[in-house]
């Protein structure tokens, strides 16, 4: 298949999920064209079968506002009309769902007999539905595009119902997990020598992965581990940014732990650091699924997470990793001090993590899924 997907390219896990499932794709054999406004983080080396279209947006001084779907949309139908695309792939409702929309109809509609099908595939993250498709002045044209999407997919089995519920979508929506490329995210068999680099060798290591936004709840990140480091000698690795980021470093350092906690800014090889790690902490206000969490356990570290949205579909509590209330960081810190205090457990603890990344959310099950679901997607609009 010719397939083309557009996400954000930014640090944030659709557009991770979005890069990871193009290559993932090509590497099995089909062609991908990222259309987008910039290359997307993840997609820093030149790979067979894979292609980037920039988006150039208007600077017209008319637009206070640049037209960025119009522009879109525009660069999705030129892309598909001259590499032939099969089909479409958005990630996020807003506004790509709706860039592919307007896309599909302009390739419809050409003159001279050039018409031609584009279906589209939208999958939603969460914050497409839960923030901005829940805003009244996005809700109608959210719904829209997710009803006139060719096929709908959700990353979690939550997400699927919180959709249904705000937006009375009748339109059946398949849950397809996020995943994870087990082959890449492991353990690394020198993980005890590469930790020497930031912990001592009777010292843990703690993890935060996100792109810093106040949902992520970095502070509380923070707080747990000032608490665990007066019982448990151990470092923090901040792997992204974004917003939060000047307001954490001003908390390390009322609290006295500059030498403790490295900010390490965007990471490109995330899994070389989580593969010396010892606990994940992901203390997010919402999740819709989780995907740093199961990074993690893909490397064999736990994760110690809030019960919230799709989380609990990721992390088995007291099995795989510890959910907790949003904002309980004394509970969460209690967690984190057991296990890390107890090598046997944390050691059965990472390898059951694995285990059930392995199971059920390896790339090699759910890129299948994706493949099935497009080669539907395309019978019925046939």
């Amino acid at each position: 298949m010719k397939i083309g997907i557009t996400c954000y390219p930014t640090y944030g896990g659709s557009g991770v999920v979005g890069t990871e499932l193009g290559i993932e794709l090509a590497q099995r054999g089909h062609e991908v064209h990222f259309i987008a406004y910039q290359q997307p983080i993840r997609l820093n080396t030149k790979q067979p079968r894979i292609f980037f279209h920039e988006v150039t947006v208007s600077q017209y001084p008319l637009f206070e506002y640049p037209p960025y779907d119009l522009a879109l949309a525009t660069r999705m139908a030129e892309v598909a009309e001259i590499y032939n695309l099969d089909i479409l792939h958005v990630h996020y409702a807003i506004p790509h769902s709706v860039s592919a929309l307007l896309a599909r109809q302009m390739l419809a509609a050409q003159p001279n007999g050039k018409s031609r099908k584009l279906p589209f595939v939208t999958t939603l993250h969460g914050t497409d539905i839960t923030i901005v498709g829940a805003d009244r002045s996005y809700l109608p044209v959210t719904r829209y595009s997710i009803e006139q999407s060719d096929g709908v997919t959700a990353i979690s089995y939550y997400l699927k119902q919180r959709t249904v519920q705000e937006f009375e979508i009748k339109n059946p929506i398949e849950v397809i997990y996020n995943f994870v490329n087990c082959d890449i995210y492991t353990r690394d068999p020198k993980a005890a020598e590469n930790r020497c680099e930031f912990a001592g060798k009777d010292e843990r290591i703690l993890v935060h992965v996100s792109n810093f936004r106040p949902v992520k709840r970095l502070g509380d990140v923070i707080e747990i581990f000032d608490r665990v480091q007066k019982k448990v000698p151990s470092r923090l690795l901040l792997m992204g940014d974004g917003p939060e980021r000047s307001r954490a470093e001003w908390l390390v350092n009322q609290k006295g732990l500059r030498n403790r906690v490295e900010f390490l800014g965007k990471v490109d090889r995330v899994y070389e650091k989580l593969s010396i790690a010892d606990l994940m902490l992901v203390p997010s206000e919402m999740e819709s699924f989780g995907l740093a969490a199961l990074e993690g356990m893909a490397c064999e570290v736990p994760a110690i997470a809030t019960a919230v949205g799709g989380v609990a579909e990721v992390v088995d509590h007291e099995r795989s990793g510890y959910l907790a209330e949003v904002g309980d960081v004394e509970t969460m810190s209690r967690y984190a001090i057991d296990i890390l205090s107890d090598e046997k457990r944390l050691r059965e603890m990472g390898k059951i993590a694995r285990w059930e990344a392995q199971t059920r959310f390896c790339s090699t099950k759910i890129i299948p899924e994706y493949e099935r679901f497009y080669e539907r997607v395309l019978e019925r609009a046939a």
